[in-house]
């Protein structure tokens, strides 16, 4: 009988362990999922930008505007590079090979080919923040863009709670 009690307690306990291995392991890529999902942008070879979930945020239209999912503007960039946001401010300079600079003359943006068709956005420490078709390397400044936007209306939301 004793036996039989200590044979169940070790299958109780390895069931205990599988189980809680298990969960969380699925909590842990579930919050890895969602953090991912909020902090990368991609923009397919037709100019539309999403999250990683597919969720619409944008799109660069047939003028070479870049357009919020609402479709409002949020910037353009002339012909030397100059990103000219939608009130006409100059935010700063992209270039054809990927690299986005702000006012300032500070490097926010690179890009990395991936493949053929595909580059990663790189922020200045090397972490991906997104991946574009090659088509629209020098607008990798979407992304920087996009991220000031959801910033800024964060900002006004709080500043209206406040007031």
């Amino acid at each position: 009988m004793y036996q039989l009690k200590i044979k169940i307690m070790k299958k109780l306990c390895f069931l205990l362990f599988i189980l809680t291995t298990t969960m969380g392991v699925a909590v842990n890529a579930s919050g890895q999922t969602k953090q991912d999902s909020a902090r990368k942008i991609y923009i397919n070879k037709k100019g539309g930008m999403t999250d990683r979930a597919g969720t619409k945020l944008g799109y660069v239209d047939k003028n070479n505007i870049v357009r919020n999912s609402d479709g409002a503007e949020l910037y353009f960039i002339d012909k030397n590079g100059n990103v000219i946001g939608a009130d006409g401010k100059n935010l700063g300079m992209a270039k054809k090979n990927g690299s986005y600079y702000n006012i300032n003359g500070e490097n926010v943006l690179n890009t990395k080919d991936l493949d053929k068709e595909r580059c990663a956005v790189l922020d200045p420490e090397g972490h991906n923040i997104g991946i574009i078709h090659k088509n629209y390397k020098q607008h990798a400044c979407a992304i920087h863009c996009y991220w000031l936007e959801q910033a800024k209306e964060k900002k006004e939301k709080e500043d209206k709670a406040k007031g």
